[in-house]
């Protein structure tokens, strides 16, 4: 396993992050996984044994028993809190009362006291915002995060599915008023499905953020167990579950291109998909979700694997984005300075 530093933090995070969404059976969310005790404490044993010391969790997800299931296991089987790094979140509805969801000062204090007392924790290493909250002003939410910071409560903050220009508005506040500031951003993005690329990447890299990267396999979509023209597999959660939104036709060309990859290499196709992902430089970490073991041990064996320079290009041709204004425009005039040094 290999370490990434979490944007500007000095913080190394693994390069695999074990996400729990996964973890618990209460309500919606037991389509994710339903997994309970016993098979949470195999799958968060087996990550640490193979290096990882990120986990990644939320209240939202089962209701706030994926929070108390990891809390559980880490005391359970024993991990050392001064080498594990826990992220969790929260925006999401948590309860049918009016102030059980969004980022009001109200609803972020109680959430960081509820969060940890169902991780069993005396802090939170990364907290992060869940999305966008149209109606509390972005001062409220960050005023409240940099006391809680401040209190001791959070280490580091982080932020979950936000447009560019919202990720650069926090910022700038933040800095105005001398708060800490986001570090990291959690994003879906995959091979399948680079929009990430656009905006929000040049962004992360022009702040030196953190990136977080979820659904690495597109919902499963890239998994290997899909293919075209054959029907959508029963143990997949896309049969009761579709999403992310996904271009499946792009998607199977990207299928095609990984396939005679994987067989070169003797991996998998979801191993060729997650280190395509390890390949980008801004990517900080991939946060990897299992409802087996077997999906585990899999994921983490992409850490090993290196693709050349022609397979990463091949990839990056079938996958690549359609040229979007102001993004051609932006190209097209700045190649004539993209090129250096000058010579007369």
């Amino acid at each position: 396993m290999r370490y990434r530093l979490l944007g500007h933090t000095g913080l190394y995070v693994s390069e695999l992050c074990l996400g729990t969404m996964t973890f618990g059976a209460q309500g919606f969310w037991q389509v994710m996984g339903g997994l309970l005790q016993t098979d949470v404490n195999t799958l968060v044993k087996e990550s640490f044994n193979a290096g990882i010391n990120f986990y990644d969790t939320a209240n939202v997800y089962s209701l706030g028993q994926s929070e108390q299931l990891l809390g559980e296991a880490i005391r359970q089987v024993g991990l050392p809190r001064d080498e594990i790094i826990v992220a969790t979140k929260s925006t999401g509805i948590v309860d049918e009362s009016p102030n059980g969801r969004g980022q009001s000062r109200f609803h972020i204090f109680n959430a960081v006291d509820a969060s940890l007392k169902r991780l069993q924790l005396d802090h939170i290493d990364l907290y992060q915002i869940h999305g966008f909250d149209p109606l509390t002003p972005f001062e409220e939410s960050l005023s409240a995060l940099n006391d809680l910071v401040r209190a001791g409560k959070i280490r580091t903050l982080g932020l979950c599915n936000l447009a560019a220009w919202q990720i650069m508005k926090a910022l700038s506040i933040s800095r105005h008023n001398h708060w800490a500031e986001f570090a990291s951003v959690q994003a879906y993005y995959s091979i399948a499905g680079r929009d990430l690329e656009r905006e929000v990447m040049p962004l992360v890299e022009d702040q030196k953020l953190g990136l977080m990267i979820w659904s690495p396999l597109a919902g499963g979509y890239l998994s290997g167990k899909f293919r075209r023209n054959s029907l959508t597999p029963d143990e997949s959660r896309r049969s009761t579950f579709d999403f992310p939104p996904l271009d499946k036709e792009k998607a199977f060309a990207c299928i095609d291109a990984m396939e005679p990859i994987a067989k070169n290499h003797g991996v998998s196709i979801a191993q060729v998909a997650l280190a395509w992902i390890l390949s980008k430089q801004s990517v900080s970490t991939i946060i990897i979700g299992a409802r087996k073991l077997e999906q585990l041990k899999d994921n983490i064996a992409s850490t090993k694997l290196t693709l050349n320079e022609d397979e990463l290009q091949s990839l990056d041709a079938v996958s690549a984005l359609a040229p979007e204004y102001p993004g051609w425009m932006l190209a097209f005039q700045g190649q004539y300075r993209a090129k250096a040094p000058f010579k007369d």
